[in-house]
């Protein structure tokens, strides 16, 4: 191995050695309590730590990096304490997530590093997202993210290097080529000779460079890290490394040849630094053996410190408070209010005259409005509502990115965000790849960056492509590691149009099963526009559905305010004793002319707006209105919000019901083309003979 000391000083090359060594000490040490079982699981990066000090340790402190699980040596070259990293590989309350992710599972915002998920794909984009910030702030800062050689095989790969050449970002993306993906060798992983190879595809730089010289891989990208501030643009960097120990240590290592182990054994980066620093004179033996005696020490004292963790009290209350980010201290008081009344609710032994009653205030003016003032509307189509909500978000939030398909120029395919580019400029609007997990990715990194965005699926049904990102990165951040996600998704979602299975369908139901998403669904222009400001101003992930058929055939009367409705608070439209309908989106408008064209039945119909966090006071107060209940959404019935409901209602309120809960929803087949198989699908077709057999029962 040949170490090129170049114009290093002498101070500079013991520094190296001794951010080398100190992860590869406490990874030693790790393994040892993993054996006496004071630690459950270790990935070990021994081998490779050249790569993780190298790296960080070329950057400036405050630029984003994205590790991977062998990536101690970035943790410890940020400075983060033994003791408290300690506490978190134990799972303790006290370590980085609260005892809510395990080994290197997690981020820290004020050492810049960005905690992976399991998925590994999902995070290369999230470099995307803060070098666009970054540079949206006009500062000269890269961002750097690891993957290994089986990573580059996932769709997220191609995606996020496709954005970062695309928009012209600062990434670097570093692969470690340690030779293995658990236990699939590269040549079952890729066929190209090199990975670096793949650089030019995206049209960016790349090289190949030994991982396990540390001189090396600092050069490489103190060097690369230049390039792409100056050039504006990402770069590739593959490490060829080896990993001496298992994916994981319960794995073993049986199925890699001893001969491996023996020519990497030659090539192990501590041991080959060690050398290089004797042989140049800079380091004996007697002053390497009081380094090693010194962090010996050091790593007993730290472990001493994180030995004293208290043992975890699990608190209900707590766990679900912390799953959504707070916007403001007042925001913490009408959530703990609003804990304390749903709580009241759900007590059926409480009289039900003594129930508490929602706030009533609906609209809501931003601080710069003039409270008390009346609000004066005009006439608008409900996707004429939704721009002008965005068009003065925009205004209101200078620190406001659009991302979608199309979105620019020609305004989406909905002409929602027509001659917005205009005039805010395609720094803000911007048209985006057909690479919904990365735009999605980046929209995080953009909320790392301290930036609200929204991200417009040009029809619902192509979430899908972006789907891990939304479950398992943007829903779960914040619990995880207390990093909000400021980001709204717009999902052009439902049927009546004729379109078909793939630009039809109601997911809402996929999403309202995700803790730490909001999931918001308006029905009136009003709505529309109070919601999507709701949404924005939100600091957590709001998925935001808007019936396309209720674009153009639906207007009202909105607020030219800027103003708020609020997210979690239903709207009662129509007040019966009757029968009780419970519905959302186009349901509304299904249950509206249904009781226009039934005057001889008395029909309460509540909309529900928000379908997370839900309104249990509106519900449990429908219910004790008419006492019959029927639930009407187009989402189809097996697994739909329907059932929830039905069954929350059932525990909560059975008392106060005169008939069973009863459902109304899609049938449960793919949305079919034919307009007449489509009338014949949505729930619509089934409302009458529903409410009949709900009122006869």
């Amino acid at each position: 191995m040949n170490f090129d000391r170049r114009n290093f000083s002498n101070e500079q090359l013991i520094h190296f050695y001794r951010r080398l060594l100190w992860p590869r000490m406490i990874e030693e040490k790790m393994l040892l309590l993993l054996r006496q079982g004071k630690i459950s699981k270790w990935f070990s990066g021994i081998g490779q730590e050249a790569i993780a000090v190298g790296a960080t340790l070329a950057l400036e402190e405050d630029e984003w990096i994205m590790p991977l699980h062998r990536n101690l040596g970035v943790f410890t070259s940020r400075n983060m304490p033994l003791h408290k990293l300690f506490l978190q590989w134990q799972g303790s309350k006290e370590g980085y997530s609260n005892g809510r992710e395990r080994s290197f599972h997690f981020g820290s915002k004020d050492n810049h590093i960005s905690g992976m998920i399991s998925h590994l794909g999902p995070q290369l984009a999230i470099a995307d997202g803060t070098a666009l910030g970054c540079k949206l702030k006009m500062q000269d800062k890269i961002s750097l993210v690891f993957t290994g050689e089986g990573g580059t095989s996932e769709g997220d790969f191609h995606e996020a290097l496709n954005v970062a050449a695309v928009w012209d970002l600062p990434v670097i993306f570093l692969i470690e080529n340690n030779g293995y993906g658990l236990s699939t060798p590269t040549d079952e992983q890729y066929r190209c000779i090199t990975l670096v190879d793949r650089a030019k595809g995206y049209g960016m730089e790349g090289v190949q460079i030994d991982g396990n010289n540390i001189l090396t891989v600092y050069d490489t990208v103190k060097g690369v890290r230049e390039y792409c501030i100056k050039n504006q643009t990402p770069y590739l960097i593959e490490c060829l490394t080896f990993r001496m120990r298992g994916h994981e240590e319960a794995s073993g290592t049986k199925y890699i040849p001893q001969k491996l182990f023996e020519i990497w054994e030659l090539k192990d980066p501590v041991i080959k630094y060690e050398e290089y620093l004797r042989s140049i004179g800079l380091l004996n033996e007697e002053e390497i053996e009081s380094i090693r005696n010194e962090f010996k020490q050091k790593i007993e004292d730290e472990l001493q410190i994180g030995s004293g963790a208290r043992p975890i009290v699990a608190d209900p209350e707590e766990e679900l408070e912390d799953v959504y980010a707070k916007s403001s201290v007042t925001e913490r008081l009408r959530l703990a209010k609003g804990a304390r009344d749903k709580a009241q609710v759900l007590d059926n032994s409480r009289p039900t005259h003594h129930l508490p009653t929602a706030p009533s205030l609906e609209l809501q003016r931003s601080k710069a409005g003039q409270a008390g003032s009346p609000l004066t509307t005009h006439d608008l189509r409900f996707v004429d509502a939704i721009k002008e909500g965005l068009y003065q978000s925009m205004h209101h939030h200078p620190n406001l990115i659009l991302m979608g398909q199309d979105i620019a120029e020609y305004g989406g395919v909905f002409k929602i965000t027509e001659g917005f580019v205009e005039e805010f400029g395609k720094e803000r609007v911007r048209n985006t790849p057909l690479c919904e997990s990365a735009i999605l990715g980046a929209s995080l990194g953009l909320s790392l960056e301290g930036f609200k965005s929204m991200v417009e699926m040009q029809f619902a049904d192509f979430v899908t492509m972006g789907f891990n990102q939304i479950v398992n990165n943007l829903a779960k951040i914040y619990y995880r590691w207390g990093q909000n996600a400021d980001v709204v998704i717009r999902m052009p979602a439902g049927a009546g149009v004729g379109a078909g299975p793939f630009h039809s369908q109601s997911n809402e139901a996929w999403f309202v099963h995700t803790p730490g998403l909001k999931v918001v669904y308006p029905s009136t222009p009003m709505d529309a526009k109070g919601l999507l400001i709701a949404a924005i101003n939100d600091p957590n992930p709001v998925m935001y559905f808007e019936h396309k058929a209720l674009y153009r055939s639906t207007s009202g009367p909105v607020p030219g305010d800027y103003y708020e409705i609020e997210i979690g608070k239903a709207r009662h439209v129509r007040e019966g004793d009757e029968v009780g309908i419970i519905t959302y989106g186009a349901g509304v408008h299904w249950a509206e002319d249904y009781a226009a064209d039934h005057p001889e039945i008395s029909i309460d119909i509540i909309d529900l707006r928000t379908l997370l966090p839900l309104d249990y006071f509106a519900i449990r107060e429908a219910v004790q209105r008419t006492g019959r209940i029927l639930i009407l959404h187009e989402d189809t019935l097996t697994g739909g919000i329907g059932g929830e409901i039905a069954a929350w209602v059932a525990e909560h309120c059975f008392e106060i019901l005169d008939a069973p809960v009863m459902r109304c929803a899609s049938l449960d087949t793919p949305v079919p083309f034919s307009i007449e198989l489509e009338n014949n699908f949505l729930a619509k077709a089934r409302l009458d003979e529903n409410i009949q057999k709900l009122i006869n029962y």
